[in-house]
């Protein structure tokens, strides 16, 4: 069997068959790695999950059923039912939208504003990079647990600022790892010459430095999902994420927690459920991270 040639590391080509070998090179990788694969299926079921969810739960996530309250695992009711007779099922449904969207937008969200800010960082350099940098070895100092509680604290508890103040907290790591990049692209001599022919900072920071300094900045970002729905679930349990009645994981392991010996179902779904998500979320950032890596291409 003939292994395809990786098009992710050669100049581009203008062909039609291009996106075909990029695919076709995407598939074999995923292929011959059966962690990725399962990281990838995961994945895409808890995205459907948390896209059809409307259309999967059996019940209202917020009806109250107290005749039926702390009910166990049944045909009715697949996952139990909570302390005012909610269907867990169905809740923990809704909850992938909250813990796997804060997950989603805080990766997303920091990849953007620290990749380009650290583009920027390397190429302007001077002043602007002195106190850039600054600012996020500050920041990089305290441990980022602790500054995330800090400032969801300060922000006050709910889902909104919970996300923000993770998104903040993850934005330096963003920021060094572009700016090291931007500081070894911009001697490049496509570089060089775009400077020669006049071409602005934003030109060459969009154009040239932020398209190059891409594939590092993907790497981190895949496997930064996992860790932001842990971080997210860890501010829902201790009352900083979202609050009653919206369905988050975090928060439901935390009520749960007080029913534990009797009703071992209320947290048991809901912690399977970072569990599994997160797992299949870091496989997958380890399958990006082979893929992307030209270290990892003969392993």
């Amino acid at each position: 069997m003939s292994i395809p040639v990786n098009p992710l590391t050669v100049a581009p080509l203008a062909h039609p068959s291009r996106w075909r070998e990029r695919f076709a090179y995407l598939a074999y990788q995923i292929r011959r790695s059966p962690l990725t694969m399962a990281g990838l299926a995961i994945s895409l079921v808890v995205l459907l999950c948390m896209a059809f969810a409307p259309w999967l739960a059996p019940h209202d996530p917020n009806a109250l059923d107290l005749v039926h309250r702390l009910a166990p695992p049944s045909a009715a009711h697949w996952f139990g039912t909570d302390e005012v007779g909610r269907d867990l099922f169905s809740r923990v449904l809704y909850g992938s939208q909250q813990s796997v969207g804060v997950g989603l937008f805080v990766a997303f969200s920091s990849c953007l504003i620290g990749g380009l800010l650290g583009c920027m960082s390397g190429v302007i350099g001077g002043r602007f990079d002195s106190l850039t940098m600054r600012l996020m070895d500050i920041m990089l100092s305290v441990p980022s647990l602790v500054l995330i509680m800090a400032l969801a604290a300060a922000l006050g508890p709910s889902l909104f600022n919970a996300m923000l103040a993770i998104t903040l907290v993850r934005i330096p790591f963003y920021v060094r790892l572009a700016r090291g990049q931007a500081l070894s692209i911009r001697q490049m001599g496509y570089v060089k010459a775009a400077q020669t022919f006049g071409a602005g900072r934003w030109h060459i920071v969009l154009w040239h430095v932020a398209r190059n300094a891409m594939p590092p900045l993907l790497v981190q970002l895949s496997l930064d999902i996992g860790s932001a729905i842990l971080m997210a679930s860890a501010l829902g349990f201790i009352g900083l994420g979202a609050q009653q009645p919206t369905a988050e994981w975090g928060a439901m392991v935390a009520t749960g927690r007080n029913y534990i010996l009797d009703q071992w179902w209320y947290s048991t779904f809901p912690g399977l459920a970072i569990l599994v998500t997160a797992t299949g979320f870091n496989l997958l950032g380890d399958g990006v991270r082979d893929l992307l890596d030209p270290r990892q291409q003969g392993k």
